[in-house]
């Protein structure tokens, strides 16, 4: 029995038998949570908007013995998103990763720019969620992962839209976790940190600014997209079959510490 026991718990992070639908695997958080499941056993299918890095991605996988192809996909398009999905189904894991920033204060951000953000974070973000939701469902079971941020709930000028998209992404989850429960599927949030990423590359080349990032957390430090994709695997797996409408953040306790000041201790 003991033995039957440790076997179970052994199995728990193990995704042999799934597809799972990576979008943005084609750089940062994506590519490494692509790599990550593709690791526990899963057949994973690359997507995003840049064909070739892609393209890389699922190669590299392939080479090291991965069931693992690439596909295009625009967030922007919402047959094409439906389509991928149709196309790989059964899904039992979404995971969409895709976002972009612009940097400015409220009163100087042009509506153009203000659709350019919600149309990718939170449009983009909805229309991949409920392809997934509506294929998971009908099957009865499945796991979905949405990219969520620490700016969902703790917030710094010039990322008013930005952080408005990610609150949005966070509540899409929980909506999707609260009607998709008795289909037997979860739908959770990961909220990261400052993570080393095409996205944050414009941060990070000012040393200044990568400093100040990262002394607000409490490991002093940035993480690397591999520190993220953990807790994708996590919320894919039987690790996490009881939980559902959550937000996890993976943030190196910048959202559990204040941050401005280090008091003398005795």
């Amino acid at each position: 029995m003991a033995q039957d026991q440790l076997e179970q718990y052994r199995r728990l992070f193990d995704l042999t038998g799934r597809r799972a639908v990576v979008i943005g695997a084609g750089s940062g958080i994506g590519a490494a949570a692509a790599t990550a499941l593709a690791a526990h056993g899963a057949a994973v299918t690359c997507a995003d908007v840049d064909e070739g890095a892609v393209r890389a991605v699922a190669g590299r996988l392939r080479e090291e013995g991965a069931d693992a192809s690439d596909a295009y996909v625009d967030l922007a398009d919402e047959a094409g998103v439906e389509g991928l999905l149709r196309g790989a189904a059964p899904v039992d894991i979404l995971v969409s990763t895709p976002s972009i920033n612009v940097r400015k204060p409220i009163v100087d951000t042009g509506l153009d720019e203000f659709d350019r953000v919600v149309g990718l974070n939170l449009r983009g973000t909805f229309v991949a969620a409920r392809a997934a939701a509506r294929l998971m469902s009908e099957a009865g079971r499945g796991s979905i992962i949405l990219t969520a941020s620490i700016r969902a709930t703790t917030v710094e000028p010039g990322q008013g839209v930005y952080a408005a998209t990610k609150a949005g992404t966070v509540q899409l989850a929980r909506t999707l976790a609260a009607e998709l429960g008795r289909s037997g599927v979860r739908a959770n949030a990961i909220a990261p940190g400052v993570v080393e990423t095409p996205l944050t590359a414009p941060i990070a080349s000012d040393r200044s600014w990568y400093r100040a990032y990262a002394d607000k957390s409490a490991l002093r430090r940035w993480s690397t997209p591999a520190e993220i994709a953990g807790a994708v695997v996590y919320l894919a797996s039987d690790a996490a079959s009881f939980v559902t409408g959550t937000v996890l953040h993976v943030d190196g306790g910048w959202t559990a510490v204040d941050g401005r000041f280090d008091p003398p201790l005795p």
